[in-house]
């Protein structure tokens, strides 16, 4: 099995790398692999130009393609931010949206979460918002002992925050365990959920 932990990040080696080497370490101790996806610096953001659902694929070519060539054999996921200005930072947002919008289908009905770095204020807000891209997308959202924050300016600060290491270390152990009761139903028989069509609405008459 495999967790892919996504770097929303500018900084590639900054506070929310650190809170993603906690998780990767400690799946790593539970046998599963991990390994952390770095969107770089610059992502171009959705246009909303639909040639995703004529050819599926999106019209740019970048980081998004090839994540989700990754997320097509993954088995779970980890989505990672620093907060800026009391949510997720803007390359992270233009990454996720392109993302489920034009590769969806390859995360649903797989396990996710979100990480979120702050030197202060504004985590549980930027972990709300991140949080919406799993639960429109039938995606089981792991959780944790606490909030998934950790604090600190520097990845050195963020050693000092105990607790917030500990939180990712649990959140790493109940995705191993979610992922293994997962593997084991299989093994057993049981069958992801046959959903209903989708009915879509909206509310012009």
């Amino acid at each position: 099995m495999k967790v892919i932990l996504v770097n929303g990040s500018p900084h590639k080696n900054g506070c929310t790398n650190r809170a993603l080497e906690e998780i990767q370490m400690q799946l790593k101790k539970e046998k599963i692999d991990a390994e952390i996806f770095w969107i770089g610096t610059t992502v171009q953001g959705c246009i909303g130009c639909y040639k995703c659902k004529e050819t599926g694929k999106c019209v740019f070519d970048d980081k998004v393609g090839e994540f989700l060539e990754l997320a097509k054999e993954a088995n779970a996921f980890v989505f990672g931010s620093p907060v800026y200005y009391g949510s997720a930072c803007g390359s992270i947002i233009s990454f996720m949206d392109r993302v489920f919008f034009s590769g969806g289908e390859y995360l649903a009905d797989k396990p996710a979460t979100s990480v979120v770095s702050c030197r202060r204020g504004g985590a549980t807000e930027t972990f709300s918002q991140l949080n919406m891209y799993f639960t429109i997308n039938n995606m089981p959202v792991i959780s944790s002992q606490y909030w998934n924050q950790v604090h600190g300016q520097t990845p050195e600060e963020v050693e000092q925050d105990k607790e917030g290491l500990q939180t990712m270390r649990t959140l790493a152990t109940n995705m191993a365990w979610v992922l293994n009761s997962m593997n084991a139903g299989l093994e057993k028989g049981i069958k992801k959920p046959t959903r209903e069509k989708w009915i879509n609405t909206n509310f012009i008459r």
